[in-house]
């Protein structure tokens, strides 16, 4: 715990509070910590951008291992030995697609961890001397009440709904264009159970983490827009080049 505190949990919560210092220094009494945390989410989620961009070149690829995998499961599925040794060495070659996929799972749960000490009592007063020697101590309790009507640090049914919305609004993007075939069922899952599941499962999440995670759904809704734009104005330029291609190769008209 001591690790994760120095390594992870310290840096961003002086991050926050920064953040929060810096609003409150702009605006006056209108700063409170749910605009510091709609900025500090964007601020993480463009930190881990080199991460999120390795993550898409390697989807395509995780896709193919895990349909390799699944043939030589039916290949050797009466001889459990050979099939586990033949899954293992696949994976042994593909190493870094594995890594990439337990780095992500890694860093999720983090997050998860941070935020949750974070609006259970991080910001209440009980952390306050993790903030480095350059940080002023605060004097006055933090606005911890999001548009004066959020409690950040309970949980509220109306940002729950959002989030389930927005996580609808995400699958629903995410399979339009997904890089790899997607089932029906695959779609049903995604695209229904999971923001219904979620506002049933994450109802009792204080209202700042479910802010942090709306605000994150949003960022990656505009992240895959901008991908598939760059993609489709990609499919564009090589059309439009094959057209004068071939028009560079008519013959010429004759008189």
């Amino acid at each position: 715990m001591n690790l994760f505190t120095q390594i992870f949990y310290q840096p961003f919560l002086n991050l926050l509070v920064v953040i929060y210092y810096f609003l409150h220094f702009i605006l006056g009494s209108g700063a409170d910590m749910g605009i510091a945390v709609i900025i500090f989410t964007i601020a993480i989620r463009i930190i881990l951008m080199p991460l999120t961009i390795s993550g898409d070149r390697s989807e395509s690829e995780r896709y193919r291992l895990s349909g390799e995998a699944e043939e030589l499961k039916k290949k050797f599925s009466a001889d459990p030995v050979a099939r586990d040794a033949h899954v293992k060495n696949l994976l042994k070659a593909n190493r870094k697609i594995v890594f990439v996929s337990g780095l992500n799972l890694v860093i999720q749960t983090i997050v998860a961890l941070m935020l949750w000490r974070i609006f259970a009592k991080g910001l209440l007063g009980e952390d306050f001397h993790l903030l480095y020697d350059f940080i002023p101590q605060p004097k006055e309790a933090f606005n911890l009440t999001f548009m004066g009507k959020y409690d950040l640090t309970h949980p509220n049914a109306t940002l729950n709904a959002i989030q389930s919305i927005v996580i609808f609004i995400f699958e629903v993007e995410a399979s339009l264009f997904s890089l790899f075939p997607i089932t029906r069922k695959e779609m049903i899952l995604a695209q229904f159970t999971l923001p219904i599941g979620s506002y049933i499962i994450f109802s009792q999440l204080p209202a700042g983490k479910k802010l942090f995670i709306i605000t994150t759904l949003l960022f990656s809704i505009v992240y895959i827009s901008i991908r598939q734009i760059k993609y489709w104005w990609y499919r564009l330029g090589r059309a439009m080049d094959k057209k004068t291609e071939v028009v560079g190769d008519l013959p010429p008209k004759s008189d």
